[in-house]
């Protein structure tokens, strides 16, 4: 009878130690693969040119500067980035303005009456810009920015180099395709914008 009570309690104590190793060994991998899951939900796939990018998610605050200097410098290359083309101005400039308020709008509509875009197409000039920098102050809403680029004004007989520095301020707003970075672009005006150099073209 020793022996028996002396077995069962070790058998009962055997018992209570692989019950408690199963409880844990359970909690655990529920605890990793909740982990799992959260980190899966937290990033997605994008397949671009046949291959899959992996992408995180994150909190806006956490990208408004990058996007905010990406907002500026898409909004000035579609807005200064002309070709001898009417079709391809027009596209361009509509792109441009949904990224910005009336204040963009009123600029190309004297831009327009005083003949520049005309001009351009009369005598097959191209114009380009290169931003070179984007600075946001996000310390204060709506966020102010100035942006520093370079303009390249080619015509048939000369390139023409030009100094551009704008400013203005950053407002939130819904994303959707047209503005996929849910900013708008207010009181938008140019600070500088003075020859740099010209250069001859020889045929």
């Amino acid at each position: 009878m020793k022996n028996i009570d002396t077995a069962f309690r070790h058998v009962r104590s055997f018992t209570m130690l692989m019950i408690a190793g199963c409880v844990l060994i359970c909690c655990f991998a529920l605890y990793k693969s909740f982990r799992l899951v959260s980190m899966m939900q937290g990033k997605i796939y994008i397949l671009a040119n046949g291959k899959a990018l992996e992408a995180y998610a994150s909190e806006r605050k956490d990208n408004i500067p990058v996007e905010a200097r990406d907002h500026v410098k898409t909004f000035h290359e579609l807005f200064f980035t002309l070709d001898p083309d009417e079709k391809a101005i027009q596209a361009n400039i509509t792109k441009a303005l949904y990224l910005a308020d009336g204040s963009a709008k009123r600029i190309y509509d004297d831009l327009k009456e005083n003949g520049y875009y005309a001009g351009l197409i009369s005598g097959n000039v191209n114009q380009t810009i290169a931003v070179d920098s984007v600075f946001v102050d996000i310390n204060k809403y709506p966020y102010r920015f100035r942006c520093y680029a370079t303009q390249s004004i080619i015509r048939p007989t000369s390139i023409t180099t030009r100094s551009l520095v704008t400013e203005g301020a950053l407002r939130n707003v819904s994303r959707s395709d047209n503005n996929p970075h849910g900013f708008l672009i207010e009181r938008w005006n140019t600070v500088d914008n003075r020859d740099l150099k010209t250069v001859s073209r020889h045929p």
